[in-house]
């Protein structure tokens, strides 16, 4: 079993810049891969980017080139660094722990154009 928590998100002028943070507890955080998603009104659940325990990372290619995902396992925290930021970024974001099948409550980043 795994608790996720998310923060960091907000509203933003496009071009701005945000750090979603999620603090995970009650399981190995340094043994466990790592998403984060994102939902946009209207629309579905879509990955963002996603980290092995290892440190390998992966993202859309929508995003790829201003969002950066990474991790701090003595935190055990998982970020999302989202530079050049544009209003077709603004969603719920999510993250997500495969091996639990364990979602946050989700953060909203709203990108005002």
């Amino acid at each position: 079993q795994v608790q996720l928590v998310e923060s960091g998100g907000g509203l933003v002028q496009a071009g701005g810049s945000l750090r979603l943070s999620c603090v995970a507890s009650g399981s190995i955080f340094s043994a466990m891969p790592m998403d984060w998603y994102r939902q946009a009104p209207g629309k579905q659940r879509e990955l963002v980017a996603t980290i092995t325990n290892d440190g390998i990372t992966g993202h859309a290619d929508s995003v790829k080139g201003r969002f950066t995902i990474s991790r701090d396992n003595a935190k055990n925290t998982v970020y999302l660094q989202m530079n050049s930021l544009k209003p077709e970024d603004t969603a719920v974001y999510y993250c997500y722990a495969p091996l639990y099948a364990a979602w946050g409550q989700g953060t909203q980043v709203t990108v005002s154009s």
